[in-house]
């Protein structure tokens, strides 16, 4: 299949004919395992040096580097959830409570589950989660980015991937990885036209994280043009339904994850919007921008400048994703992640690590480095930025202000 012909294939439409694929799912499951090695290989390496930098400066400082992976921040509110169920509020000293309902449930569930059937603890549990779901997520990113580019594409997306600045979040108990991996494969789904197993992901991120609004848009957004498109063909709006039955099944089942979540909240609190209020409650509301501008005005001129430099960046890369002509749900996927992640009133050192399952933001220069592949440049790229990843991560890990 040509480059060409990937870039333009609308998802959901008949691949091109391709030499059969081994018969069965596991010789199937076995071979694309072995095309993702590299990938997950220079994962696990980049991931390995993450650590490796965080308990030497940890040692060096007298912390244990274990606990500041399983038992601070976000971790501890998932592992209380994970040991008592909803229920806790904190008070903050000004009266502000946080309530833990704001934490969405599959991620304590399966911290509980492996609890109970291992020697792990919850901490030990959620870090098995994470680092499980962090190589599962490099595998379908390299996925994403093999179909559409090739296999040195996806390699490189990879290891872009695990070099992320905040990167040393994937090595927590937290939930980007598991996120990352479901939104990840999804799209590798809708890529492949199988629909309802992207829909079926998307269920399972929708109790993961929030930001799955942003994986339930891509599908339904990209159903849409492609109905659209059919009937404007010229075919009747009732063979185009049932020939895209499957895509309009998954799209349906896309959402109902995150919407049980929501309604589980407004069940128990008795208000229809009562997770919203929740949200509010911790200062994650949508105020369309106005808490990121309010925080730059306040910041000093070099570091304002710095930030909005920062942002300009980032508004680059989405440009340069619609010049690479990506897929119509990546697209709308990665850029509704960086809105959503931008358009809430939230802690703004968060933001960076909220932005991080945005991984085709970075299709356009994995795609750069591999054309750079004779020079042997990629290689040194993605070391330096391994270091300084890994440097940055211990940093923030041994100090005292959340990721």
């Amino acid at each position: 299949m040509s480059d060409h012909q990937l870039r333009t294939r609308m998802p959901g439409a008949p691949a091109p004919a391709a030499a059969p694929a081994p018969r069965g799912p596991g010789p199937r499951t076995a071979a694309a395992l072995r095309a993702a090695a590299p990938a997950l290989a220079v994962y696990a390496a980049v991931r390995a040096l993450g650590l490796l930098a965080l308990w030497a400066a940890a040692h060096a400082s007298g912390k244990d580097p274990l606990a500041r992976l399983t038992g601070r921040w976000d971790s501890v509110w998932y592992q209380r959830i994970a040991e008592n169920g909803y229920g806790y509020t904190a008070t903050l000293p000004d009266g502000t409570l946080h309530p833990d309902l704001a934490f969405f449930p599959l991620l304590p569930a399966l911290e509980r589950g492996i609890s109970e059937v291992t020697p792990l603890t919850l901490g030990g549990a959620g870090l098995l989660v994470a680092w499980t779901a962090g190589l599962l997520a490099a595998w379908g990113i390299f996925a994403v980015g093999a179909e559409l580019y090739g296999r040195r594409t996806g390699v490189v997306l990879a290891a872009l991937w695990g070099v992320y600045p905040t990167a040393f979040v994937q090595s927590m108990a937290y939930t980007e990885t598991l996120f990352t991996a479901l939104a990840a494969w999804a799209l590798y789904a809708v890529l492949k036209g199988r629909w309802l197993a992207a829909g079926a992901l998307c269920v399972l991120a929708g109790l993961t994280r929030p930001s799955a609004a942003a994986l339930i848009a891509a599908l339904a957004i990209t159903a849409a043009v492609t109905l659209v498109r059919e009937i404007q063909a010229g075919n009747g709006l009732g063979p185009v339904l049932r020939r895209n039955a499957r895509m309009i099944a998954g799209v349906a089942l896309a959402p109902l994850g995150w919407l049980a979540y929501v309604m589980f909240v407004a069940v128990r609190e008795g208000n229809p919007f009562a997770y919203f209020d929740v949200q509010a409650q911790w200062g994650n509301s949508i105020d369309g921008g106005r808490a990121l501008a309010g925080f730059i005005a306040g910041l000093p001129l070099p570091a304002a400048l710095g930030l909005c430099a920062a942002l300009g960046l980032l508004g680059w890369l989405v440009v340069l994703c619609v010049r690479q002509r990506q897929p119509l749900p990546l697209l709308v996927y990665g850029i509704a992640i960086v809105v959503i992640s931008l358009i809430g009133a939230g802690y703004f050192g968060s933001r960076p690590r909220l932005m991080m399952p945005a991984f085709p933001l970075l299709l356009p220069p994995a795609a750069a480095l591999v054309r750079l592949r004779s020079t042997g440049r990629p290689a040194a790229v993605i070391a330096a930025l391994a270091c300084a990843s890994a440097a940055y991560g211990a940093w923030t890990l041994l100090g005292a202000g959340p990721p």
